[in-house]
């Protein structure tokens, strides 16, 4: 099977394009893989970085106000589908999958309209900008929550398989990550927090709250944050600002490549509420508190964590709400009572759907047998 991913922005997008890309490996060892994304996107780095070929487009994203950055977006929409059919000529795949972004606006379009079979996975309750230009032009959409389907022109083109998860979460016992990463033994609680590829100026600062307030003072302690590339810079200098560099028990990096490695090593996680956050959560049976961006379509993290939350599987902190006292207090709570965190990590693991990859895998194999009725669509 030759597969051709595309989906980008962050690594929210990029994640279950990888993800599923594991899936078709375990099931077929000789399918070949190749990607489409932008140059300068994180799916470049976090793509190179799995080995697999890259190819990059040019596209950006339409500003929600009047902007001159919509005219040369205006040129790259008319564009880019050229320049994916030439990729698409020349890599020859089966089949094309998207897993969202603006980026995979343009090599959907294009293998849809060469008649090339096409799969979109939507991982948010609600479909993205993206998705929804799509939805007439590709074959199947794949959904994570069941919800999706109700925002769709074409539900029936709509099949509930859940959210796919690179195949290293939830491999690891939390005693082996931890030895992986060389923390000490003395080390009884380990705290990650991160607010995405790109990084959250909020969550940031909460997290130096927390590493100043909580878990300096506590020595059984040890913290790791990602502060996302837009906004690491800043994070190092208020963490620099407090002093907190001189403390090994004090980690703050850009990004996390080796993520699944750090979860199975923590015991308390602090980060937004993204569909595949939640699902990395639940399968690996983790504590959180969630705090939502409040900068997403239909305030669909918000719903994500109000769920969990009424389950009694997170705490959720708003945005708005977010401060040193609170985060703290929660922090200590969790940190003091075990049978707090247990019933967490029970609650969350309901969440967990244990059979995606077979899902996942069959509708790919479906599509494909009936790959002749595939036409090309304008």
């Amino acid at each position: 099977m030759r597969v051709l991913l595309t989906g980008g922005g962050t690594s929210g997008h990029v994640n279950p394009a990888l993800a599923i890309a594991d899936i078709i490996k375990k099931k077929d060892p000789n399918a070949v893989f190749a990607y489409v994304g932008t140059e300068k996107g994180i799916e470049r780095r976090l793509v190179e970085k799995e080995g697999y070929p890259f190819y990059p487009i040019k596209i950006q994203g339409v500003s929600r106000s009047f902007s001159l950055s919509n005219i040369r977006t205006a040129y790259l929409v008319m564009t880019a589908p050229t320049k994916c059919k030439q990729i698409i000529k020349d890599f020859r795949p089966d089949v094309v999958i998207g897993t969202g972004g603006y980026v995979c606006w343009a090599p959907l379009k294009a293998a849809a309209e060469m008649g090339i079979p096409t799969i979109v996975h939507e991982s948010n309750s609600v479909p993205g900008l993206a998705v929804k230009r799509l939805e007439g032009k590709i074959d199947l959409l794949l959904t994570n929550f069941k919800s999706t389907a109700r925002g769709l022109s074409q539900p029936e083109k709509a099949v509930n398989v859940g959210n796919p998860i690179r195949f290293s979460f939830g491999d690891m016992t939390k005693q082996e990550a931890r030895k992986k990463l060389g923390i000490p033994e003395n080390i009884k609680f380990v705290i990650l927090s991160f607010g995405g590829s790109l990084g959250a100026p909020k969550i940031n600062e909460a997290a130096i709250d927390v590493m100043r307030k909580f878990s300096l003072s506590h020595e059984d302690v040890m913290h790791f944050h990602s502060g996302g590339k837009n906004c690491y810079s800043g994070a190092m200098q208020l963490f620099a600002g407090y002093g907190l560099e001189k403390n090994p028990r004090l980690d703050i990096r850009e990004y996390i490549y080796d993520m699944s490695v750090y979860m199975a090593a923590a015991d308390l996680i602090i980060c937004r509420a993204g569909a595949m956050t939640i699902t990395e959560l639940s399968i690996m049976r983790k504590a959180a508190i969630l705090i939502p961006s409040p900068h997403v379509t239909d305030n669909h993290q918000y719903k994500n964590a109000a769920i969990l939350q009424k389950a009694g599987a997170a705490v959720l902190i708003e945005e708005s709400e977010l401060d040193c006292e609170r985060i703290n207090a929660e922090v200590e709570r969790i940190y003091s009572n075990q049978e707090v965190r247990d019933k967490m990590c029970e609650a969350v693991s309901e969440f967990a759907t244990v059979d995606v990859d077979e899902r996942i895998y069959a509708e790919i194999c479906k599509l494909l047998r009936n790959k002749a009725k595939i036409k090309r669509r304008g």
